[in-house]
């Protein structure tokens, strides 16, 4: 038996406050776990393409290929994003989780700091084929500054621009808008006959921070100071939150249901001609899955304020997107988990899975398989490389996202039942969040 104290960022979705007991079989390793090899590990997998049953179909065959190398078998368990953040939250204060994990890079130095996770010294990353087969920046979001980090890159992402080049051929647009201020005027235009312009997904709080993360940067704004304390209710923030709730609630160029979404709906209206526009990570495997062909959609960067260009001053249109796989350190089979990472980081593999899911590998060797280069993917890997930030690298991350995240899913819902959204009403609700990362 071993016990791992829950960090505050685990507080805030789950009740248990002190200490948790963590059971992990057999004797302890020196990089944590066990000596021991048994022939099955747990996964918990986040929901990559259209729908759960796709994610099963694309990883059940890799599985297979590993068991058939190691003689380990994978039990696999697919969590939707709307409940992953919490149920890992949950198994890093209780010590009842998987053995490898997929988080969010966003929630890195969060889950770092309950100690729940195996750290990825030197050691253990010579056990995967060493620490430089991957893009720098990408480790660079998988833990603190100065820390081992706590995962390993698995999918790199980052945000785009999607439009139906039908839709917007019939109404006579000729290029997608380049800033927000052409986002309303085209949106506008595009917003009639029971079509909507821009899909938006207002109870996904991961997407919520996404967005108003990248507009709070277009603001000149910061969600935390230098010292690591929120600043959540600031002018900025308030402007920057309010435009985006306001493309429901005042540009009426999003539908009013949006504000109910959380699933990957807002793709689906988009693959089947509801809505001609979305702001989303590497969509283009999600769309060929409703149906759409290659050719069906155009990709253009994130709009920014008008008389800027992406990456100048304060023109992030990014945040710096991607998934890492990480090994909970009482995993009573740290071998099989590290055999596990390895083989899903390889170059093979990074190919056969980044492909699928249309991501960019982190690992080098694997980026320069022709599939990477289409006109998709090359502007995602420009925005990753001069005009995307990453979310804030504090330990309460994800207690951000759950606070800030929320206080814009109710906006939406405030702008959907046709409730004024001031700025007063963001304020309030920016200051509530706030709070709440005090409490």
């Amino acid at each position: 038996m071993r016990r791992t104290r829950a960090a505050a960022a685990a507080a805030v979705a789950v009740s248990l406050l002190s200490a948790a007991t963590a059971c992990g079989g057999g004797s302890t390793g020196a990089e944590g776990g066990s000596n021991t090899a048994p022939k099955e590990l747990t996964y918990w997998a986040s929901n990559q393409g259209p729908d759960i049953t796709a994610d099963q179909a694309t990883l059940g065959p890799e599985l297979k290929k590993f068991e058939e190398q190691t003689g380990i078998k994978v039990k696999l368990e697919v969590v939707p994003w709307s409940d992953l953040l919490n149920r890992i939250l949950a198994a890093t204060a209780s010590g009842q989780g998987p053995d490898v994990l997929n988080i969010g890079n966003t929630w890195s130095s969060s889950l770092q700091a309950t100690g729940a996770l195996l750290p990825w010294t030197a050691k253990n990353f010579d056990a995967i084929g060493g620490r430089d087969r991957f893009v720098e920046s990408a480790i660079g979001s998988a833990g603190a500054a100065g820390q081992d980090p706590a995962a390993v890159p698995l999918y790199s992402m980052s945000y785009a621009l999607y439009y139906n080049k039908k839709v917007f051929q019939e109404a006579g647009i000729e290029k997608p808008p380049a800033t927000w201020d052409e986002m309303v005027t085209i949106g506008r235009k595009l917003s009639k006959d029971g079509r909507w312009a821009l899909g938006a997904e207002g109870s996904n709080l991961s997407n919520n921070i996404h967005q108003a993360f990248v507009l709070s940067k277009q603001h000149g704004a910061e969600f935390f100071d230098a010292a690591g304390k929120p600043t959540f209710d600031t002018a900025a923030n308030v402007d920057a939150v309010k435009q985006y709730v306001d493309l429901m609630a005042k540009d009426k160029i999003i539908a009013p249901g949006n504000a109910e979404y959380d699933k990957n709906q807002s793709l689906q209206d988009f693959s089947n001609g509801k809505t001609a526009m979305v702001l989303w990570q590497n969509a283009a495997s999600t769309f060929k899955a409703h149906g759409m062909k290659e050719g069906d959609w155009g990709v253009a960067p994130v709009p920014v304020p008008a008389g800027g260009a992406p990456g100048s001053g304060k023109n992030t249109n990014s945040m710096v997107a991607g998934i890492n796989l990480a090994v909970f350190k009482n995993t009573d089979n740290t071998d099989g988990a590290l055999k596990f990472v390895k083989f899903m980081t390889s170059d093979e593999e990074q190919k056969i899975l980044n492909r699928t899911y249309g991501s960019i590998p982190p690992v080098k060797a694997a980026q320069t398989d022709p599939a990477f280069a289409t006109d998709d993917l090359t502007v995602l890997r420009n925005t990753l490389s001069t005009s995307a930030a990453p979310l804030p690298q504090v330990p309460e991350e994800s207690q951000f996202e759950t606070a800030v995240g929320t206080a814009v899913k109710e906006l939406f819902a405030d702008a959907a039942a046709g409730r004024p959204v001031t700025a007063e009403s963001v304020k309030a609700k920016l200051t509530k969040a706030q709070q709440q990362m005090s409490s």
